[in-house]
């Protein structure tokens, strides 16, 4: 390599053999040359082969590859650290050495930092071995994204790629200190001081993998390191971003995220010193930066698990999570305009959480209400000639029931895919509902729990798939819900009609677990003897005109 490198390549290694060769083959193999390239690699102390493997590759590419080894420093930063203060490159780039990168990744990303001028560029990054990677901000190539107004918060690694002339103007650097989070400080202070920031989403730049063993050191940190970190980080922010909508763009990520899992599956089985603590330390963040915004902003149950561990209420925290894990979703309170989830605490003078906290504001609706749908059982019930569909609905809705608007309809087409992965969709405020046919009924379920919808939905004598749902008010909305029903037993194939013009109807789950009824003519009906002698008439006629021509 001659001259200044347009990018350097940091490394930071710790034991990632067999991953790390994976790693420094993609960063070779850039297609921007290696001429343009520098990779400096830092061996943070390793123990197994991988100081090995960078003298290996220093080696035979010694024009591109520095590696210096030092004693283990307990995380990223140090490494990183050390790696800035040698790195000559334009620009700074930095990969974990578990991860690798597509081939066109550098030379991309270089081009869109020089034609946009552009003091930070994201690559796309996508996980892999089941690795999670916050996807929204690649839905499009970007020249100038802000951090206030994006979904950049939630993607807050270090993997990016950074000017170098800003990374020192503001000596940029890790604190060495943290465990776990080490990027967050540097890249969120890049994202504030950068003129302009753009997004490379047309091509998957990194690649993030997750170890077989889980044992990245972002799965490892323990419960307190994790809090720890995540108030330096939500501090630091706070310090660098002066209060008000901008601030809270970027914690309500921290909110979200890193304190919220804090507060998952596995808390209610902590130590409960360990569950004090961690819901001290929550809520001395919360008092100080969990505003309406954030809080509004927030799905419900982030939302009110943030404000039980502000609230000190270990037992009502621990219960809304094994409930939650064990039973799925808790109901929904419908009072007028307004929906609640009652999760434990709910109007509980000794917890005094506000009722906006349960709230459902913007709420993903659809999802709750389908996962809280539950078919119990359906028949057939025959009087005469005439056949209906009969069910029990169980609804995930207590309060003003009656005027929920819950009814059972028998309709006929598809659902729109967009509503598939929710598996219930919001019907536009313009839509207008068919009439209700048949009976139904709303009680409280025996639990008290939910209510019981009891529906009588007559068949029509025609041709036909029919999709069972249900339709919901709740809070101002109507919601169309396809009643699922796999593992249930379906009832038997009945024939009903006039004996001369009979039909089958037959209900049955689809492969997406939704029930449909399913109608057919079995046979055309046997002419009378009026339509016989009509027929014969009518052939009569035609073959005397046949003649006649």
């Amino acid at each position: 390599m001659t001259g200044r490198p347009d990018v350097s390549v940091v490394v930071a290694v710790y034991n990632t053999m067999p991953y790390l060769t994976e790693c420094l083959d993609s960063l070779i193999g850039q297609s921007i040359g290696r001429e343009r390239l520098e990779i400096v690699a830092v061996d943070d102390g390793s123990t197994d082969s991988s100081g090995k493997e960078l003298d290996r590759f220093a080696a035979l590419y010694p024009d591109t590859v520095k590696v210096i080894h030092q004693a283990n420093s307990g995380g990223p930063a140090a490494p990183s650290n050390r790696a800035l203060d040698v790195a000559t490159g334009r620009y700074v780039y930095f990969i974990g050495s578990d991860d690798h990168l597509g081939e066109e990744a550098l030379e991309r990303m270089v081009k869109c930092a020089d034609e946009n001028d552009s003091d930070v560029v994201v690559g796309k990054m996508v996980g892999t071995n089941g690795r999670y990677v916050h996807q929204a901000l690649y839905k499009e190539n970007l020249a100038d994204v802000s951090l206030y107004d994006s979904a950049l918060p939630f993607t807050l690694a270090n993997t990016k790629l950074f000017r170098r002339d800003m990374v020192e103007k503001y000596h940029l650097r890790f604190p060495e200190h943290l465990p776990v989070g080490s990027d967050q400080p540097f890249t969120i202070e890049a994202c504030v001081r950068a003129r302009k920031i753009s997004v490379v989403a047309d091509y998957t730049c990194y690649y993030a993998v997750k170890r077989g063993d889980a044992s990245n050191i972002t799965y490892r940190a323990d419960h307190l390191a994790r809090l720890r970190a995540a108030a330096e980080i939500v501090d630091f922010t706070a310090g660098l971003v002066e209060e008000g909508p901008k601030r809270d763009a970027v914690l309500r990520r921290h909110f979200t995220w890193e304190l919220a899992k804090l507060v998952q599956d596995d808390f209610p089985s902590l130590d409960r010193d360990l569950q004090r603590e961690l819901c001290s330390g929550i809520g001395r963040l919360a008092d100080a930066y969990f505003t309406d915004g954030i809080r509004d902003a927030m799905d419900v149950k982030r939302r009110v698990r943030i404000a039980l561990a502000r609230a000190g209420a270990v037992d009502e925290l621990a219960r809304a999570i094994s409930s939650e894990k064990e039973h799925g979703a808790p109901p929904f309170v419908v009072e007028g305009e307004r929906a609640y989830a009652r999760y434990p605490g709910f109007r509980d003078p000794r917890v005094g959480v506000p009722d906006r906290v349960y709230e459902l504001v913007g709420e993903a609706v659809p999802g709750r209400l389908a996962k809280g749908t539950q078919l119990l059982s359906s028949a057939w019930e025959q009087q005469g000639e005439q056949l209906a569909y009969t069910a029990f609905v169980r609804l995930p809705v207590l309060g003003e029931v009656e005027g929920a608007g819950a009814a059972l309809r028998l309709v006929k087409g598809a659902m729109p895919k967009s509503a598939d992965k929710a598996g219930a969709r919001r019907l536009p405020p313009e839509h207008e509902l068919a009439s209700v046919v048949g009976e139904m009924r709303l009680e409280p379920s025996a639990d008290g729990a939910a209510t019981v919808l009891h529906a009588r939905a007559p068949l029509a004598q025609v041709t036909g798939k029919f999709g069972v749902r249900v339709y919901l008010d709740v809070a101002g909305s109507t919601y169309e819900i396809p009643v699922r029903g796999k593992g249930l037993p379906m009832p038997l194939a009945r024939r009903w009609g006039r004996d001369d013009d009979p039909y089958r109807a037959s209900a049955l789950v689809n492969p997406k677990g939704r029930v449909v009824v399913d109608t057919a003519r079995m046979y055309p009906p046997k002419p009378t003897a009026a339509q016989r002698v009509l027929a014969g008439l009518a052939r009569i006629s035609k073959s005397r005109s046949k003649r006649k021509k």
